[in-house]
């Protein structure tokens, strides 16, 4: 099978093609033939971070789609034949979805609802999961999500145009919410408006706080930020009474200051994020609500839903990674296996 790895951390050049037997699924593990691989920003940082490569060399690429050709020994919930979507599967592991097929433990695997795309699928996963969790951590607010959950609260998702932008969208709309998205310009807000954003606004703005609040008189309940050093001034002060802000990036920033006092007098949560440790049960949580969304097809992509899709081809990984790491709006997807789409 044809393979993309890396022996070693660097740029984009340390990706290289090359062929090997596919491995079998051990227990608990099933093995996928993957249709599309789906490339974040963790991908490429990864393979570019100062750390050693684990396990001699890596295939990368947590996210993906494709169908289960092989299950190992204690599998019962998924069977071959399975057309399914892959979350974290290179996370502690050598085997991520840049490859022909991939062998993933079980409890990263969920059945695809009928008729959802490779597309869709590949494009879950971090995105997905993420904006899941961010719209989950509030101290009064609901721990699932489903029709109705976040009926009556505002969410305020700042960077509406990217991948886990476009997914907090998706979800809080269809949970009930009503969502406000920022930013930088036109093009942007016109996918966030695409995206189901009840109200869009943009970035820098001196009035940007009015603007929120004549939304929302009483502050917003939920923010979903990719950029706490730059938005935090703005975060508390848009916030409601027992708001939560949850934080899963560090945009134009590694480090952030937010007034004290008002944060201590509107009893602000700031929830920080990470999927590679928040645990099992916030991950089962999320798959399950997650292709809860997909059944009533709330989640759909490309340009039109406001999630530009750009794609390469398995032997093009480096570049699939270098749009990544230069920004490219939307989502970045690879064809692995042309006769699956």
């Amino acid at each position: 099978m044809r393979a993309i790895v890396y022996p070693r951390s660097g740029p984009s050049s340390v990706l290289g093609l090359t062929d090997r037997e596919p491995a079998a699924p051990g227990p608990d593990e099933v093995r996928v033939r993957v249709a599309v691989s789906g490339v974040n920003p963790t991908d490429w940082k990864a393979r570019a971070g100062e750390k050693p490569v684990e396990f001699g060399e890596v295939v990368p690429n947590q996210d993906g789609a494709g169908v289960i050709d092989g299950v190992g020994s204690d599998v019962e919930d998924l069977k071959i034949g399975d057309r399914v979507w892959l979350f974290l599967a290179a996370n502690q592991r050598p085997t991520g979805t840049a490859q022909e097929f991939t062998v993933v433990p079980a409890n990263r695997v969920v059945r695809l609802p009928e008729g959802i795309g490779f597309d869709v699928a590949a494009s879950l996963g971090v995105p997905a999961m993420t904006a899941h969790r961010a719209l989950t951590v509030h101290e009064f607010g609901p721990a699932r999500l489903a029709p109705g959950t976040l009926e009556g609260r505002v969410v305020l998702v700042q960077g509406g145009a990217g991948a886990v932008g476009h997914a907090a969208i998706q979800l809080a709309v269809w949970a009930g919410a009503t969502v406000i998205a920022t930013v930088s310009n036109d093009e942007k807000a016109a996918l966030a408006r695409a995206a189901g954003a009840h109200h869009v606004f943009q970035y820098p703005h001196g009035e940007l706080s009015a603007k929120v609040y004549s939304v929302a008189p009483s502050g917003v309940d939920h923010i979903v930020e990719v950029a706490p050093a730059q938005n935090a001034a703005l975060d508390v002060e848009v916030l409601a009474n027992h708001g939560s802000i949850a934080y899963y990036a560090n945009n134009n920033g590694d480090e952030f200051t937010a007034p004290i006092v008002t944060s201590f007098a509107k009893n602000v949560r700031w929830q920080g994020l990470l999927l590679y440790t928040v645990g099992r049960k916030a991950l089962a949580a999320a798959a399950e609500d997650i292709t809860a969304a997909l059944e009533a097809g709330a989640l759909p992509v490309g340009a039109e839903s406001g999630l530009p899709l750009t794609w390469f081809s398995l032997e093009d990984t480096a570049s699939a990674h270098d749009a990544v790491e230069d920004g490219v709006t939307g989502k970045v997807l690879i064809s692995v296996a042309d006769d699956l789409r």
